[in-house]
């Protein structure tokens, strides 16, 4: 074991760490969709960050993206199982990115909804070449580095990926126009507009609705217009009695925490395109929405 106050003291590891510990967490949450696997990643690599030799690092901030990236490559693994065993759908925590805008990115990109869902789909070296390329800019020789690849391998890892979410994702819809899809459908749904809803809503629409089983949700994803529609109006006679709503950023685009008695019981996120509202994400899982309650408050 090396001594923890190698390499300029423990106070100079401190503020190194300090200083990059946003992007730390902005790779381990993109990587994983999860506030507190993301926390502890950072804190394991604050702590492998004490007992290495500084002296030999020659560039800490890479050297601490690698450990966090492969730690997260390892988490995913076994994240994905325990997704598949999750009762009903599984979704991302909710992130408010008005109190971190970028999350110690370049850019904004691998936070939205729609992208962390397709990155599930991906290999873990293909899901971290492209969030270390897309939303940190990191240059190949230093993806293939982390993700110990070539090269050459980098650059085909963030291809897969590009083309992975090409491939399945519409182009999103305008800021403004994602909050008038949203507001609408808010209305709708609560008088029970099913005529509303239905042209509000792309023709393969679908709707997840994550309780992790600890609240009354729908365990399996509802898909299509008129399903989807028929689903939303069968609730809306009590489900939002004495609800009040509150717009909030979350994953760097307009949603609605709704709250009953001061207390937020759910927030509701869409994907849209210029089809409509793509996907209906209902998050209930209250783990999932403390995240949000504590940065608002």
């Amino acid at each position: 074991m090396h001594d923890t106050d190698a390499g300029g003291g423990l106070e100079l590891a401190m503020s190194t760490f300090t200083t990059v510990r946003p992007r730390l967490f902005g790779i381990a949450y993109r990587m994983l969709g999860s506030v507190s696997e993301a926390e502890d990643i950072v804190q394991d690599t604050w702590l492998r960050w004490q007992s290495t030799d500084r002296t030999v690092v020659e560039n800490p901030p890479a050297f601490l993206a690698t450990i966090t990236t492969r730690l997260a490559m390892n988490l995913a693994q076994s994240a994905r199982s325990r997704h598949e065993t999750y009762i009903g759908p599984w979704l991302p925590d909710p992130i408010d990115t008005t109190a971190d805008p970028e999350l110690g990115a370049e850019r904004g990109e691998a936070l939205e909804y729609a992208v962390l869902l397709l990155l599930e789909k991906l290999t873990p070296a293909e899901r971290a070449s492209y969030v270390l390329r897309e939303a940190f800019d990191y240059p190949y020789e230093l993806i293939a580095d982390i993700v110990q690849s070539t090269v050459p391998g980098a650059r085909k890892l963030v291809s897969r990926a590009r083309q992975h979410l090409a491939a399945e994702r519409r182009r999103p819809a305008p800021r403004p126009e994602h909050r008038r899809l949203l507001s609408a459908f808010l209305t709708a749904a609560q008088s029970g507009d099913v005529a509303v809803l239905e042209r509000l809503f792309a023709a393969d629409v679908v709707s997840y609705s994550d309780g992790g089983g600890v609240k009354l949700a729908a365990r399996i994803p509802v898909i299509g217009r008129e399903r989807v529609a028929r689903f939303v109006a069968a609730f809306s006679s009590h489900f939002w009695t004495g609800v009040d709503l509150r717009w909030v950023e979350a994953n760097g685009r307009p949603s609605v925490e709704l709250s009953r008695d001061g207390v937020p019981f759910t927030i509701v996120a869409a994907t849209t395109s210029e089809s409509g509202i793509e996907q209906l994400l209902w998050l209930m899982n209250p783990a999932k929405l403390r995240p949000m309650a504590e940065a608002a408050s």
